[in-house]
């Protein structure tokens, strides 16, 4: 494990999250996984108690904790994606797979974990500033999945 690594608490499901993950996103992997050396509030000697595993080369861990502790939007992954296609098949994957879609695209896994698919394109006119910067934020605001050509137009003005 590394020194400095994110903890994501699940209800119970850390396992088949950092699957799904590995199987959407590359250089994302499941690691180690550790069952619970005796009985806890939420779970039994011998269940999945703590998984390691990548997203895009993050460390993580997921917790089996229990239900007291949701995902909320305080936290998120942003992906970045470099075309339309990656943007599509991220956002597919995720709404696809018993997630929801929000807004300015922010989008929430089934297990509640929020995600940030965002073209490159946005955060370059976030970059640039300005007016350019201005049209583009305010074409992903009328947005949930982040159209990339409508991005494009709006910093071309």
């Amino acid at each position: 494990m590394k020194k400095n690594t994110i903890c994501l608490w699940y209800n119970r499901d850390a396992e088949a999250a950092a699957r799904f993950y590995a199987e959407v996103f590359p250089d994302t992997s499941v690691g180690k996984i550790h069952h619970a050396p005796g009985d806890y509030p939420y779970g039994k000697q011998g269940d999945v108690l703590v998984v390691e595993f990548t997203v895009v080369g993050i460390p993580c861990i997921g917790l089996n904790g229990g239900p007291q502790f949701p995902h909320t939007e305080a936290f998120s992954f942003q992906i970045q994606t470099e075309d339309q296609a990656e943007t599509d098949r991220y956002w597919n994957a995720i709404v696809g797979n018993g997630g929801a879609e929000s807004e300015c695209g922010w989008c929430k896994d089934k297990w509640g974990l929020n995600w940030q698919i965002t073209p490159r394109t946005l955060n370059d006119a976030m970059a640039v500033g300005g007016d350019e910067a201005k049209r583009a934020f305010d074409a992903m605001m009328t947005m949930k999945k982040i159209d990339v050509a409508k991005i494009d137009a709006a910093r071309r003005g």
